[in-house]
């Protein structure tokens, strides 16, 4: 397993500088008690923690290398991929059914749906799955960022995933990013709609740099990763409609912060 290899690296580098687990935690800002349990493979260590604890335990790219072998851990294979290009993407864009998007999940809401996924996950599985997702949501502050764009089911916004309170608090922390971040869209679709383009399910959307443009579909069992041009231009033409169809920026803004405040 991945992780068993970093945890020997961890404890290897460790001990060639003579370093305590405190005294290597304190190095890369994080808890001593964290740093054990990356070292003793009971967490999956995050990116960040890998670069940073490569240089500061002057390990000369071994635990860099670690990277995507603990993204497969962290990752359905179907999914890895696209977690990787999402960090060079240019735009992403969405279309959720069922839930508030990954990106824009606040923790509690992440536990939540891991805690009521049937079969159920076991507790180390459940914080894996959450760690995992809040970490992909670094790239929302790259620096340029990814213009996002999402539309959301208006029922997913009266979902209560764990309880109202962890409703409520989702649901304001969409409002503080849409607040906080220019380059994010949030648009709400109606449920009293009698035209609408997404009944097919949702579906993830991006563009890179390099002027690629992907789509990801999700269903039942799993999903694919959809890379056709054809395809691609339908379900980006889809997504256009799906934008026209629901209520605008402001209109959106207003519903969800109607339906936080009665929580």
């Amino acid at each position: 397993m991945g992780r068993r290899l970093v945890g020997e690296l961890l404890r290897i580098h460790r001990g060639r500088l003579g370093l305590t687990q405190k005294e290597a935690a304190d190095l890369v800002h994080v808890s001593e008690s964290c740093f054990g349990s990356y070292e003793r493979a009971e967490r999956i260590p995050t990116i960040e923690f890998l670069r940073d604890v490569d240089k500061a335990l002057d390990a000369r790219g071994a635990l860099i290398a670690c990277v995507e072998m603990m993204e497969e851990e962290k990752y359905p294979p179907a999914f890895v991929n696209w977690v990787r290009l999402e960090r060079q993407a240019r735009v992403i864009s969405g279309y959720e059914t069922m839930l508030i998007p990954g990106l824009l999940q606040a923790e509690a809401y992440a536990r939540a749906l891991y805690e009521v996924r049937r079969p159920a996950y076991t507790g180390e599985e459940i914080e894996k799955h959450v760690e995992a997702r809040l970490e992909r949501q670094a790239v929302l502050v790259h620096n340029p960022p990814p213009y996002v764009s999402y539309v959301i089911e208006e029922a997913v916004l009266e979902r209560p995933l764990g309880d109202q309170e962890v409703l409520r608090e989702q649901l304001l922390h969409m409002l503080e990013c849409n607040r906080t971040m220019k380059h994010l869209t949030i648009q709400v679709m109606p449920t009293v709609r009698r035209v609408h383009a997404g009944l097919v399910g949702p579906m993830q959307l991006m563009s890179t740099h390099e002027g690629r443009n992907l789509v990801y579909a999700e269903a039942q069992g799993g999903g694919r990763l959809i890379h056709k041009s054809e395809q691609v231009s339908d379900l980006f033409d889809l997504f256009g409609m799906l934008r026209a169809q629901a209520f605008n920026p402001e209109e959106s803004v207003e519903l969800i912060e109607r339906k936080a405040g009665r929580l």
